[in-house]
């Protein structure tokens, strides 16, 4: 590693302010960085002796993402699997299933479905990741910015929040209009007032919802309906919401369900909240208020009751392990750039998230996952939380002190 080192910083003389390929530095640093960390020190007071950087809180909530995603992958397959089995196949057309073909396709088998899965999962993250950093590229060399590890995290967590099936295309389409409209235009990593993940998930919901929507997208095999506990409880006769629904709370809990990729297991995303928690890269009292807003308007309407609206009779607890509602509140909600800042407006931001996630996914069948649209109105939210929070505090100092 030291003749690499040397190798790195022998070449660094020719990306530096004057050498020859100066307009490349953003991917010589980039690559740098990723190898061996930032070189870069302070220069002036104050200092702060402190080792955690950016590097380290990416790398951090990329740990906490490990589970999710490993889950993203054998419950992919494993669900294809099931569907292939109830049909009574053994394969399936295409590269995937000449592939699938040498493994065979076992719902049983641990292998198998992780394999399955994989096949659908790493192309769309292999997508996002090609298609997100020439974007990052292009504008880090226009602005002669670095390279953020930002966009690591970002792209996994788009990827996790998209079905099995969505074409790559759209994938593409989705990530570049995140990236471009809620990040670059705002100046880059750290200016951004929304999630961009979110809304490169928001796009696609709205400019395709045919490939978002609806209980054939769920599923890895063409043809295969297999609807979400969400869907199923919303296509419901009033009064038998919770007879209606094929999984039990547990499956549910462990994720062995339909659903996005990465968002099904409720007890993968409590591994990353208490990764996130233990280390303090994520805001506990932004987690704690969104739980505390969801279980409260759930309760609500669950004690309210409806004659026209299955929706209603979902009990609180089911809320918290249905849709992305677990997988929001721990990894989107959090976002340390449009989360708010002070300790009340988090609260208020939070207990905003969560009581209009849960209103949305109940009284709106239309919208049967309500999490995304809420974190995002809580990202327009946060700011003015913050400005109000600040404000108060301003006041009540001037009148201490006279």
């Amino acid at each position: 590693m030291k003749f690499l080192s040397k190798f790195m910083e022998n070449l660094g003389v020719h990306f530096e302010k004057g050498g020859p390929l100066e307009r490349w530095y953003p991917l010589y640093e980039a690559f740098d960085s990723f190898l061996f960390g930032s070189n870069q020190t302070t220069k002036i007071a104050p200092h702060v002796r402190d080792s955690i950087d950016l590097k380290r809180i990416m790398t951090t909530v990329l740990i906490a993402l490990l589970p999710c995603t490993l889950m993203a992958m054998w419950n992919t397959g494993y669900q294809a699997n099931l569907a292939l089995e109830a049909a009574g196949m053994s394969s399936f057309e295409g590269w995937r299933g000449a592939i699938m073909a040498t493994i065979g396709c076992n719902s049983a088998s641990l292998t198998s479905n992780f394999v399955h899965g994989s096949l659908y999962f790493l192309p769309i993250y292999i997508v996002t990741m090609i298609v997100g950093s020439i974007w990052e590229g292009l504008f880090n060399i226009i602005r002669g910015h670095e390279f953020s590890e930002a966009f690591l995290v970002t792209g996994l967590l788009f990827s996790l929040t998209l079905p099995p099936s969505i074409p790559l295309w759209q994938v593409a389409a989705g990530v570049s209009f995140g990236l471009v409209f809620a990040k670059e235009v705002f100046g880059g990593v750290g200016r951004n007032f929304m999630n961009p993940a979110l809304v490169s998930r928001a796009f696609i919901y709205f400019a395709y919802p045919a490939q978002i929507t609806g209980d054939t997208v769920w599923t890895a095999v063409d043809g295969v309906s297999s609807a979400t506990p969400l869907g199923q409880a919303a296509a419901a006769q009033v009064g038998q919401v919770m007879t209606s629904m094929d999984v039990t709370w547990m499956q549910s809990f462990l994720g062995t369900i339909p659903g996005s990729m990465g968002e099904t297991s409720t007890l993968a995303c409590l591994f990353g909240a208490f990764v996130l928690l233990i280390t303090r890269i994520a805001p506990w009292r932004v987690m704690a208020s969104t739980l505390i807003g969801g279980l409260l308007a759930s309760s609500y309407f669950y004690f309210q009751q409806s004659a026209t609206n299955p929706l209603w009779a979902i009990p609180p607890h089911w809320h918290l392990v249905m849709g992305g509602f677990a997988f929001g509140l721990v990894f989107m909600a959090t976002d340390p750039v449009s989360a708010a800042h002070t300790h009340t407006g988090q609260w208020l931001y939070g207990l905003l998230i969560g009581s209009i996630a849960i209103m949305i996914r109940v009284a709106n069948p239309a919208y049967p996952e309500g999490i995304m649209l809420a974190i995002l109105l809580g990202n327009v939210f946060a700011p003015l939380f913050d400005y109000f929070v600040i404000r108060a505090n301003i006041k009540r100092r001037m009148v201490r002190h006279g």
